[in-house]
């Protein structure tokens, strides 16, 4: 029974403290006055009274009720109810007045009303939630006052509060308080339920399903929640519902359902709450920046941006929506119905409120079902403990991921529902009988919602009944005030009387006196035992890894442990790597549990050294995949074995398990500690009760959380039970089971100590402690994690100090560890209640147990050292090229897996990653040679290499193996030619080796100076770098040089030669020559003397040789092809000739990037030259490199304008005016334009205006087009994507013409349309500078480019997408969604937009200039794209050699810069803009495969080699650096060492005359071919550069090395056998990223050199020559000579592909042509297709069936040979023509398949023919491969012969 009102107040407004704008209220009257003992006065009762403050009102209000809540310090809620009314009084702002006269502060004016009302509060304080009751009361109070009832309000008031009503119980209770009124009282049956009324319902109706879910989910997850509402009352019912629904949960923080507007701050506390403010107080709000704010009156939920809600896991969210809105909206299924039924009204509020709730309690269930199966017992008497194992339920739940349930299984709320509900002997509930007997229905029904939908109206049904258990009575009878009185009634002045406390108090105090004399309510506890429900079962089964409990891996587990301990060593290496990856499966772990608990005897099982190594391998590896918190609980089971098994060391020296498995996340878990210590605590309590009660021991007390589902149960049963009969007991019998059980508590405390110090003291105190620090600084997301902190810190602390401390060191250890068990001890006796004696004697006994384990382990590390190391594979030497030599021998190291699948083995193929070998480090490359771990696979080699130079990333790692239970250090380093070597070092290699390593490694990389580079140092000894010696760098200088710049010096006349400003980067150390060179800089800063202009003048004859040597140069041959002038006759030039090559730049004093020569309009002098030069950056002036033969537009290139236009101003004190340069700088264009013969002609000019593209307009319509006479469109498809272009520029471009589908202009534009006569490619940025000429003869196209940022971004993360660092399951980062954000394709698509538009307009006789940036990188790309595709002698080997040497290296591509090259780039990091450009090519190939000389693998070869420095070409950033240094002309006459290649081009020749890997099969050029490729995405594809890699050799870039390793695996393969008769299988499996498939495709060209069975060794020339003959014959028989060639060559771009089943042969491709020449023997011809003589080989018949007809043929050998005279079968059955030496012969000299045979025609006599034979009897056989000819003996014979053949044929 509980009082109904604890108090009643009166507060009234105080007329005294009025203070500025805010009143305030006083208590005018209490009762009773003094406090209740059991029930303190609530303080502060006045502010929540009037929450928006005390206020006069000048017109009287109608009066208001509400309920507020006032939470007590024992977080008892009182509910206040609120009446509020208005009485009026005399305006006290008046009074004052007239008592001072006027105010000055008085606003004149405002009249003041007579006569204002304040606010007056009745106040009933209960501990009940009786809202109606509550208002009744009130309402009947105010009544009797303002209607003056003849019944004294001191009587209504003392009724009131003596009123006592029962709190639960389902009876009614009828109340009166003496004023002629009457109250039914109804109590809910069971006051655990909250009672709700129609809140839920309304909160659903304000914020709607998804804002309540929200909110719900925030409340749990502990979020600060505010509600906001004009209302007070609507706030209390919000609040209400929302804890309503989070029943069986108790919202346990702040609580405050309306809050004061004087209270405002406490919503910045950092605690969460949920609170409702009045909107009014709206504005405060809006800078609260974590908490989530409910509006109910706009019905929105504003969740800040920094909070993240974590919503249902996903299913159950889904149900949820759905029932709900079943529940609110039950039309809204129907709503499509044809005949819907005729009506179907929501339940009404009441009902619907209970439906709402009904469904969160199906959602609990469904939440918290199996929950009793996780709570460990660990004290019965004298109160029951429990505790809950948090991991085992999300195990066992497949939730471990989720993070809503996380953070509600961490949270205050499920804490205190545990100890509510944990307790095994209590009261139950409607929600525990849901636990107990529902879940199976619950999980039947969870797929149908109608189901559902019957349950929660069931659920609905009883909640319902909890709150209405009868029908309503309607016996209520209470007056209102009479009709609402008047504002100038007089009766309303009457003020609310004081009361006279003494009557109130006596009623009070009688009623008190009544109660003590009446007899003590006696209500029967209904306790009971709490049933648990059904068990957990796996969820996993179902969610979790399809393989889990695949039987098979199961079997081969316990086979491998089976074979361990029948001593059967081999059998079970064999097993292990497919046990290891059996154990990443929960369900193989627990198999491999079992099985090895079989194993144990008495607690122990002693192994030899080889079956202990094995045990804790597959140990380490179970416990690898364990999290820390060890939800499968597999830890737990594994944490007796580890103490079981063991092996013997030496006399009386045991090594136990528990040394070797330290390594893992979970020991180092203080939560996975407590759960063990519960979990093992209850089961000898239960053991205890057991034998207590005389019965048998009967289970085993196995440890673990949930260990056997009888054994939990009976445990909880027991403690019910035991909790049941307690009040028998007596004293004694109390105190002795009390004592028994602490007893059992300490000494398993004392166990857990020893088993603790077990796991955390490491072995070797020297070397576990740096693996500890990395293992546990690893993870972060460790619940304790001062736990890891304290242990790594002591370790990294103690790991530094000096090996002298050796004391120091472990005790240090040992103080970490006893820090650690203190407080775990600490933490689990408070728990279980442990006595303070025995808590200290645990203190003092922690300490020595740890010393005593530390001497024990000493002794054990000594003799663990002494064991004898296990065998580990042996290191494989790597073969090194000419010249590399070692810099560091092989450290054995593991090579692992990184993000690409393919060599894991997860894509189908063996797993030859993680392999376990040597990385060596050399002068060059950076290697890894080893042989895979998985034995199956062990005898590939695996070799994965880079050069150094291309390394562009370097980081450590720390890997744990799954082989070996320690975390080892590691590298990731990640080159720019598509490689990650992620490695970890073997146990074996030093930290301080690993270090020196990374030294040596950095500064291989990063040099001095680029003559530290391999390509310099290549021959000389690189001894000398380790042993850190500064190389003399004179020796590789050329005196050539000294003269080139002293003669510079001599030159230049009367010039004031000053320090020269713009220098090339500098080097850090420069050697003693450098500072003679230093002297040597010069600029030249005025304007050049008129007499040194001409070319005899300038060069004196100690420079001869200079210039001859620039003469040689490779652009001035190029110049003179072009018909751009030559220097012969430079010297008496003909004046018409447009163009000459000026030799301004001669002695690089113009521009220091540019080369010598330069072509320049005629009619340039050269000072002009000097003084336009200033206006472009770094003196990058317009210079001609092309020009279009057919239309002579030229095409120019130049860096951007200064941005002022000239900056030269700035540059010299007497430079020329602006005006002028401008000037000149017109002059200069006018003389381009001049040359070119359109100009003459008198047809008008116009703008670009009607050019139009498709980048512009990206509507991806694709219209015919008649196309040009000249060209060829890349491949048809085209779409439309965003432009490259600004749309300033798309409105200049476009017109309404459609455009072409490639991002091309439209033909008949340009034939209407007049042009512009030079075009201007700039940047946008930079075009202030250049002048518009006014008759638009030229005309500035701006663009945006991508600058070198841009570039180097996107390259990383193409490098990352390529090549990523580790597998990832996230959609976020597939393989293709990387592509995408890298934005390398958009780039390319760039950069060939804007080619393509420039080869358009030099088509139609426009010329171009580029100029972009500085001239020297995308300015090179375009201009470098622009002449492939119009010019077809740049497709050729000579042609783009020379135009890559031309653009790339005279005109000064910053490769050093680009590519990192020298420390003092080290900064500005790779950008590969080479790299760029070559892919450019590279998307040209793939659209016009028959246009290029030179392969795909040419372009991947230079790719490889821009960056690996093994040749100085692409060494330097221009031609002036290489002259400085004397690398432009030495190759010329030094070729000392014939091994060393200096230049790649050298290289390539050589490489060419040997094979013809380089050569393109497809050849076959159509003349002055203009290519117009398609730019779109769409037609882009990923260069297989990138993706590609064979582990059997390593790049096959350096070709001696593939050579040299492919010659040494054959010697293998055949070991001295002479004996070939038995014929070895043609085939072999390719694995796709181990062998290169490109190799092993069979090609289209080797049939056609494979003659008589023989092959010949064909010099490269020759062969070309047969191609090209070859490929001009088969043009017009297109369609089968294509779809062969086709085949071949467009093998599938696919990232990822699977092996391929290929006959395998020494002629399976061309490349190995002239190598294996000699190996190989057999004749069978290798196709595509098995040829049909193997498909008959099986039949045996004789000769004589097989031959139609036979006879003697002359035929003509291949190329070269002379007719012989062979004996020929033709054979109908095998459908083949097959010859043989003589008739006699036995052996087969080759076949012609007649199903190749094309046609058989008469033939001509050729050379060698024999000389007696008629012409009549020559014919041809034409195949699809090759042509032979035939020479029968005489016509008729030959007739004779052509005929059988023509009659195969037909039959066929």
């Amino acid at each position: 029974m509980a009082r109904l009102a604890d108090y009643f107040v009166v507060v009234g407004y105080d007329l005294d403290k009025r203070g500025g704008s805010e009143g305030q209220g006083h208590i005018l009257q209490r009762f009773p006055e003094k406090d209740w003992e059991d029930n303190p006065f609530p303080q502060g009762i006045e502010l929540f009274c009037q929450p928006n403050g005390w206020q006069l009102v000048p017109e009287r209000e109608r009066p208001s009720f509400f309920v507020s809540v006032l939470t007590d310090i024992n977080s008892e809620r009182h509910y206040c109810a609120c009446f509020t009314f208005w009485e009026g009084l005399d305006n006290p702002q008046l009074q004052k007045a007239e008592a001072s006269e006027v105010d000055e502060d008085e606003v004149p004016g405002l009249v003041q009303p007579a006569q204002v009302f304040a606010p007056k509060s009745l106040v009933l304080v209960s501990r009940l939630d009786h809202t109606e009751v509550f208002r009744n009361c009130l309402g009947l109070i105010y009544t009797v006052h303002v209607d003056s009832l003849s019944v004294p309000l001191e009587t209504v008031i003392g009724n009131l509060l003596t009123c006592v009503i029962p709190v639960a119980g389902g009876s009614q209770r009828t109340i009166t308080l003496g004023a002629g009124d009457r109250q039914v009282i109804q109590t809910p049956i069971n006051d655990s339920l909250p009672v709700s009324g129609s809140s839920v319902a309304h909160l659903f109706r304000q914020l709607g399903i998804v804002n309540v879910l929200y909110l719900f989910c925030a409340a749990l997850t502990e979020h600060k929640i505010l509600f906001l509402s004009s209302s007070y009352q609507r706030l209390t019912d919000a609040c209400r519902a929302l804890l309503a629904i989070m029943f069986p949960l108790k919202y346990s923080f702040t609580y405050v359902p309306i809050l004061p507007g004087k209270l405002l701050e406490v919503l910045s506390t950092p605690t969460p709450f949920i609170i409702g403010v009045n909107s009014f107080f709206r504005s405060e709000t809006q800078e609260l920046l974590d908490v989530i704010i409910a509006d109910l009156d706009g019905g929105t939920v504003t969740i800040p941006e920094c909070v993240h809600i974590s919503l249902l896991p996903d299913p159950l969210l889904q149900q949820t929506q759905t029932a709900l809105s079943m529940v609110l909206d039950p039309e809204l299924e129907i709503a499509d119905h044809a005949f819907p039924p005729s009506s179907t009204q929501p339940s009404t509020l009441k009902i619907q409120d209970k439906e709402i709730r009904g469904v969160f309690l199906w959602l609990f269930g469904q939440l918290f079902h199996g929950y009793r199966w996780c709570l460990h017992i660990i004290r019965i008497h004298p109160e029951p403990v429990i505790r809950f194992h948090k991991a085992a339920f999300l195990g066992q739940r497949a939730l471990t991921e989720d993070d809503f349930l996380m953070k509600v299984l961490d949270g205050m709320a499920f804490a205190g529902f545990i100890s509510e509900r944990g307790p095994p002997y209590r009261p139950t509930d409607l929600f525990d009988d849901l636990i107990a007997n529902q879940v199976e229905r619950i999980r039947q029904e969870e797929c149908s919602p109608h189901k559902v939908m019957n349950h929660i109206k069931e659920l609905a049904e009883q909640l319902f009944k909890n709150e209405n258990p009868y029908p309503a009575v309607a016996m209520h009878k209470v007056q209102r005030p009479a009709e609402s009185p008047g504002h100038n009634d007089p009766k309303n002045l009457a003020i609310f009387p004081p009361l006279d406390d003494v009557t109130v108090q006596l009623f009070i105090d009688h009623a008190a006196a009544k109660l003590k004399t009446a007899p003590p309510v006696v209500k029967a506890e209904l306790n009971g035992m709490v049933p648990s429900g059904p068990p957990l079962e796996d969820i996993v089964d179902r969610h979790g890894h399809v393989l889990a409990n695949s039987a098979r891996r199961l079997e081969v587990v316990r086979n491998c442990i089976t074979y361990i301990f029948d001593n059967k060593m081999l059998e079970a290496k064999k097993l292990m790597p497919a046990v290891l990856r059996a154990l990443k499966g929960r369900a193989a772990r627990v198999c491999l549990t079992q099985e090895l608990n079989q194993h144990v005897l008495q607690n122990r099982a002693v192994l030899d050294d080889q079956q202990f190594d094995y045990i804790v391998r597959m140990m380490n590896c179970t416990l690898q995949d364990c999290s820390h918190m060890d939800e499968h609980g597999i830890a737990a089971i594994l944490l007796p074995l580890v103490t079981a098994f063991c092996r013997k060391l030496g006399a009386g020296i045991t090594q136990f398990a528990y040394s070797c498995v330290q390594e893992h996340m979970v020991w180092t878990n203080m939560q996975f500690w407590e759960a063990m210590f519960y979990s093992d605590v209850q089961n000898h309590i239960r053991a205890l009760y057991l034998e207590a009660d005389g019965g048998e021991l009967s289970t085993s007390q196995e440890s673990g959380p949930a260990a056997g589902g009888q054994e939990l149960l009976g445990a909880l049963e027991l403690a019910s039970e035991q909790s049941r009969l307690w009040p028998t007991l007596s004293k004694e019998q109390q105190s002795e089971r009390v004592q028994k059980e602490e007893s059992t508590v300490f000494s398993q405390a004392i166990h857990y100590a020893n088993r603790m110090s077990y796991l955390l003291l490491p072995l070797d105190t020297s070397k576990n402690r740096l693996l500890n620090r990395s293992g546990i600084g690893d993870v972060e997301s460790v619940s304790n994690s001062y736990v890891t902190n304290s242990i790594a810190g002591s370790m990294a602390e103690s790991y530094d100090t000096e090996s002298g401390f050796e004391d120091a060191e472990s005790s240090d250890v040992a103080n970490s560890v006893v820090r650690f068990i203190n407080r775990f001890v600490d933490k689990v006796c408070n728990e279980s209640g442990v006595t303070n004696e025995h808590l200290k004697a645990l203190h003092t006994m922690i300490p020595d147990i740890v010393q005593m384990h530390i001497e024990t382990l000493d002794a054990v590390h000594r003799e663990s050292k002494r064991l004898p190391p296990i065998q580990k594979p042996k290191l494989l030497r790597p073969i090194l090229l000419a010249g590399e030599e070692l810099v560091m021998d092989g450290m054995r190291v593991h090579l692992i897996s990184d993000g690409r699948e393919e060599a894991t083995g997860a894509l189908g193929g063996p797993p030859l990653l993680p392999a376990e070998g040597a990385i060596f480090l050399t002068t060059y490359r950076l290697i890894f040679k080893g042989t895979p771990n998985d034995p199956l696979v062990g005898e590939q080699v695996v070799t994965r290499s880079f050069p150094i130079a291309s390394l562009t990333k370097e980081k450590r790692i720390s890997v744990s193996l799954s082989m070996d239970q320690f975390i080892q250090e590691g590298l990731q380093l990640r080159s720019c030619t598509f490689q990650l070597l992620k490695i970890a070092f073997d146990e074996e290699v030093a930290s301080d080796l690993a270090e020196v390593f990374r030294k040596h490694m950095h500064k291989l990389r990063y040099p001095q100076h680029v003559q530290g580079t391999f390509a310099f140092t290549v021959g000389q000894s690189g001894k000398t770098l380790v042993e850190h010696k500064t190389k003399d760098k004179n020796q590789s200088i050329k005196t050539l040089s000294k003269n080139l710049v002293k003669s510079a010096k001599r030159t230049i006349g009367r010039q004031y030669v000053t320090r020269k400003k713009y220098s090339p980067p500098t080097w850090e150390n420069r050697s003693s020559l450098q500072s003679e060179l230093d002297e040597d800089e010069i600029s030249v800063s005025e304007e050049l003397d008129q007499g040194s202009l001409t070319l005899s003048s300038t060069i004196r004859s100690s420079d001869r040789q200079t210039m001859s040597n620039v003469v040689e140069r490779a652009c001035c041959r190029d110049y003179q092809r072009l018909g751009l002038g030559t220097l012969s006759n430079s010297l008496t030039r003909s004046k018409n000739e447009p163009f000459r090559i000026s030799t301004v730049n001669r002695m690089y004093t113009v521009c220091r990037s540019y080369p010598g020569l330069l072509i320049v309009p005629q009619s340039i002098p050269d000072s002009t030259i000097q003084r336009i030069s200033r206006c472009y950056r770094q003196n990058r002036f317009p210079v001609v490199c092309w020009r279009n033969s057919r239309t002579k537009a030229v095409l120019l290139r130049s860096a951007g304008l200064h941005a002022k236009g000239v900056v030269g101003f700035f540059k010299s004190p007497n430079a020329p005016s602006a005006e002028s340069t401008s000037l000149e700088q017109e002059k200069y264009m006018q003389a381009i334009i001049s040359s070119m013969p359109s100009y003459c002609e008198p047809s008008g000019r116009n703008t670009l205006g009607g050019f139009t593209s498709t980048h512009m307009s990206t509507s991806g319509r694709t219209h015919t087009h008649t196309h040009p006479a000249f060209g060829k469109w890349g491949s048809i498809r085209g779409s439309g994507r965003l432009s490259a272009y600004n749309p300033e520029v798309g409105n200049r471009l476009s017109s309404k013409e459609s455009p072409q589908p490639n991002g091309g202009p439209s033909e008949a534009l340009f034939l209407t349309q007049q042009r512009a006569y030079l075009y201007i490619i700039g940047d946008k940025t930079q075009l202030k500078g250049g002048k518009q000429d006014s008759f638009q003869q030229w005309e500035v196209v701006p663009i945006e480019v991508c600058d070198v940022r841009q570039v180097k971004n996107s390259f990383k993360k193409l490098m990352k997408a390529c090549v990523p660092s580790s597998a990832t399951s996230e959609p976020s980062m597939t393989f293709h969604r990387c592509l995408e954000e890298s934005e390398w394709m958009c780039l390319l698509h760039r950069v060939l937009q804007v080619s393509v538009l420039v080869v358009e307009l030099l088509d139609t006789g426009s010329s171009v200039m580029v100029s972009l940036e500085d001239g020297w990188d995308v300015t090179t790309q375009v201009v470098s794209l622009v002449q492939i595709l119009s010019d077809p002698y740049y497709r050729t080997f000579d042609g783009f050699r020379l135009l890559v040497e031309k653009e790339w290296l005279s005109f000064g591509h910053r490769f050093s810069h680009r590519g990192a090259q020298t420390l003092a780039s080290q900064s500005s990091g790779f950008t590969p803009v080479f790299l760029q450009f070559l892919d450019c090519v590279h998307q040209i190939h793939l659209q016009f495969p028959m246009e290029f000389e030179f392969s795909q693998y040419y372009l991947k070869f230079l790719a490889y080699h821009h960056v690996s420095n093994r040749f100085r070409t692409f060494l330097l950033d221009s031609d002036y650096e290489r002259i400085e240094l004397g690398v432009l002309y030495e190759e010329k006459g030094e070729r000392k060492n014939s091994q060393v290649c200096k230049s790649v081009w050298d290289y390539i020749d050589r490489l060419n005359k040997k094979t013809p890997i380089f050569f393109n099969y497809m050849f076959s050029p159509e003349d002055e071919e203009v290519l117009r490729p398609y730019s779109f995405i769409s037609n882009l594809k990923v260069w297989d550069f990138y993706t590609e890699e064979t582990l059997s050799e390593g790049p096959s870039y350096d070709w001696e090395l593939v050579q040299r390793g492919r010659q040494e695996r054959l010697a293998e393969e055949v070991p001295d056998k002479p004996d070939t008769t038995t014929r070895k299988s043609q085939r072999h499996i390719v694995w796709p990223c181990y062998d290169s498939r490109s190799r092993v495709v069979p090609d289209a060209i080797t049939k056609l050199l494979q003659v008589s069975g023989d092959y010949l060794h064909i010099t490269y020339h020759q062969y070309t020559a047969v191609a090209n003959q070859r490929a001009e014959a088969k043009l017009e028989n297109r369609p089968s000579f294509n779809s062969s060639l086709l085949m071949s060559s467009n093998l599938s771009h696919q990232r990822r592909s699977q092996g391929v089943y290929l006959p395998e042969s020494g002629v399976g491709s061309s490349i190995n042509l002239a190598m294996d020449r000699e190996t190989s023997t057999t004749s069978t011809p290798v196709a595509g297709r098995p040829s049909t003589s193997t498909l008959y080989s099986q039949f045996q018949s004789t000769e004589s069936e097989n031959r139609s007809f036979e006879g003697i043929l002359y035929k003509k050998g291949a190329l070269l040979k002379p007719w012989k005279p062979r004996w020929f079968v033709l054979d109908k059955t095998k459908h083949q023509l097959r010859y043989y030496e003589t008739r006699q012969d036995r052996e087969c000299k080759g076949v012609i398949e007649l199903a190749e045979v094309e046609s058989v025609i008469p033939g001509t006599p050729t050379m060698g023919a024999p000389k007696h034979v008629e012409e009549k009897a020559f014919f041809d056989l034409k195949t699809t491969k090759r042509v032979y000819n035939f020479c029968g003996l005489d016509s008729p014979n030959a007739q004779l012969w052509m005929d059988s053949i023509q009659s195969c044929l037909s039959d066929a």
